[in-house]
């Protein structure tokens, strides 16, 4: 039936399991703390960099091809490959509305203007036109670029994938 003494005894053993855990993570915090006194951010090292503040993030962004040189250069046939990715969310056929917006003569056209199409965010605050530049932005960055947005995607990292995607998206209505 309902024996106490073993009753106890599981009780007394999880507890014990239960008093050894916690001491385990105290000393393992106590060994392996990195904080420096500074709330729940610790800084390792400090490397210090020559010229004004933020000035090595400018000059890495000059560095490449400028988004019209691209655009120049950029491969049709390699910006139908990168749309591989949005296919998911949106059609390329005029008032085709899937998750996202039609993307029928994208290029150009008024920022949030797709009829039938209930957008999100804040996304006709941050633009006019989706003019090649504020593509770019977006593709980037969805959710940097406009905040709120309901897209999901994360962006493209490569500036000529985004330059490729947006010279496919030119020939499609435009």
């Amino acid at each position: 039936m309902f024996d106490t003494m073993t009753m106890t005894k599981t009780l007394g053993a999880l507890c014990g399991a239960l008093l050894i855990l916690l001491l385990g993570k105290w000393v393992a915090d106590s060994l392996y703390h990195v904080g420096g006194g500074h709330g729940d951010q610790a800084q390792a090292y400090v490397i210090e960099v020559e010229g004004a503040e933020g000035e090595g993030e400018a000059e890495a962004a000059e560095e490449g091809p400028s988004l019209e040189e691209l655009l120049a250069d950029a491969d049709v046939d390699k910006g139908a490959k990168a749309f591989s990715k949005c296919k998911a969310c949106h059609k390329l056929e005029d008032g085709a509305n899937a998750t996202g917006p039609h993307l029928f003569a994208v290029v150009g056209r008024s920022v949030g203007s797709v009829d039938g199409y209930g957008y999100s965010g804040k996304l006709v605050a941050v633009a006019e036109t989706w003019t090649p530049e504020n593509l770019d932005a977006f593709l980037t960055n969805p959710k940097g670029f406009a905040p709120g947005t309901k897209m999901s995607f994360s962006g493209f990292k490569k500036a000529a994938d985004r330059a490729n995607l947006i010279a496919y998206l030119q020939t499609i209505g435009g």
